[in-house]
């Protein structure tokens, strides 16, 4: 398939326009002008890149891409990875905020379906978007987090709400500054990714619990969803490449 018809589905499919942030979404690299194989993954690292080649696909779809803000001079290792990605023809997609706030692939609807919760109301106010989801439910925090250790390493929690859980929220990646914004709206588990300090007294203050899952892990969810979905919808093979940073 042409590389413009992958990147018109995807811009489509995610409504990237919709959304104006630092991050720059859609294509940030372009490639071959025939897409045979996408790699999906978290980060736009080298090791990305390089294992995409030897996966032998052409075009990288990540979650963190290169450019951030614009680009005011290509040196050090933004130079570096954009050689490589030119040298390789390595087409580079994007989709930051698109991804975290999408109601059937993104990041925390996924969250929120792997605990069987349906994400029905938007959440976590961001830059101006409402990026995360919340739902409702009738079941044990223990439980909860049994189902999270499941599927996650290294989780951590502040447990200071109550032990019946009746309504949860999801916001992947760094989400604590939403915990202000989850007791307003009577929820009573917040999930994210990063464990920041200045949660622990939003959470305790607020009497709410709050659960990490590490900013890489959460934030996974969404592009492996994107894997079936480039199957099915575009029918060109597609992968998950796995690199966690353990935090």
């Amino acid at each position: 398939m042409e590389l413009s018809e992958v990147v018109d589905f995807f811009d489509t499919y995610l409504r990237v326009n919709e959304f104006k942030e630092d991050a720059v979404n859609g294509l940030q690299v372009e490639g071959e002008e025939e897409v045979e194989k996408i790699v999906f993954c978290v980060d736009a690292s080298m090791e990305s890149f390089v294992r995409a080649l030897e996966a032998e696909a052409n075009m990288v779809f990540c979650h963190h891409g290169l450019i951030w803000g614009g680009i005011r001079r290509v040196d050090g290792i933004l130079r570096k990875r954009l050689k490589f990605l030119l040298e390789n023809e390595l087409s580079l997609y994007s989709a930051h905020l698109p991804l975290d706030a999408h109601r059937e692939v993104g990041n925390n609807a996924c969250l929120l379906r792997l605990i069987e919760v349906e994400p029905e109301e938007p959440f976590g106010e961001y830059k101006g978007y409402k990026i995360g989801y919340a739902g409702y439910c009738d079941k044990e925090f223990e439980e909860i987090l049994e189902v999270l250790e499941e599927n996650f390493e290294n989780i951590g929690y502040l447990k200071f709400g109550k032990d019946k859980v009746e309504k949860v929220a999801a916001i992947s990646g760094r989400g604590a500054f939403a915990i202000d914004e989850a007791k307003r709206n009577n929820v009573d588990l917040l999930i994210t990714g990063e464990m920041e300090h200045s949660a622990y007294h939003l959470a305790k203050d607020n009497e709410i619990n709050v659960i990490f899952i590490g900013h890489y892990q959460s934030e996974t969810l969404g592009l492996k969803k994107l894997v079936n979905l480039a199957r099915s919808e575009l029918g060109i093979e597609a992968e998950f490449i796995d690199i966690p940073t353990g935090l």
